[in-house]
């Protein structure tokens, strides 16, 4: 159909509708956009092997390697956190994310400096409630 038929105010309507289209596919592009250079921005430096998982009322036996310092992450919000190099049952490269907040954190620290690097942990609760507790031998 050509547009000779068309009125030239369904015209200018169209001309109109379609701008408006592509200004709010530019701006959901824009937006989406700044979004991904967020992610991109508060993503932690490096590649990193999958994280240790915890399962609720199970034993977790791990292996921590005290060696070189353990790398931080902080996250857009402040909450800081340690990335540490574990190696799991099946001695594969694991993770482990915590947050410095965490006691198991800080029981960590004082265990490895005791020179302690086997952990025996078992995790309780769920979300906030969630507890690490380290069983000794």
């Amino acid at each position: 159909m050509s547009n000779e038929s068309i009125p030239e105010e369904q015209i200018q309507t169209q001309e109109i509708g379609e701008k408006q289209t592509e200004q709010a596919a530019k701006e959901t592009a824009d937006w989406l956009k700044q979004e991904q250079a967020a992610i991109e921005a508060d993503k932690p430096d490096g590649d990193y092997p999958d994280a240790l998982i915890f399962e609720e009322g199970k034993l977790t036996t791990f292996t921590v390697d005290f060696s070189t310092e353990f790398k931080r992450w902080e996250s857009p919000d402040g909450v800081i956190k340690k990335i540490i190099p574990v190696k799991d049952i099946n001695n594969e490269d694991k993770v482990v994310w915590l947050n410095v907040k965490n006691p198991l954190y800080a029981e960590v620290v004082t265990r490895g400096l005791k020179g302690q690097t086997k952990f025996k942990v078992l995790r309780s609760g769920q979300k906030k409630a969630t507890r690490y507790t380290v069983v000794d031998e």
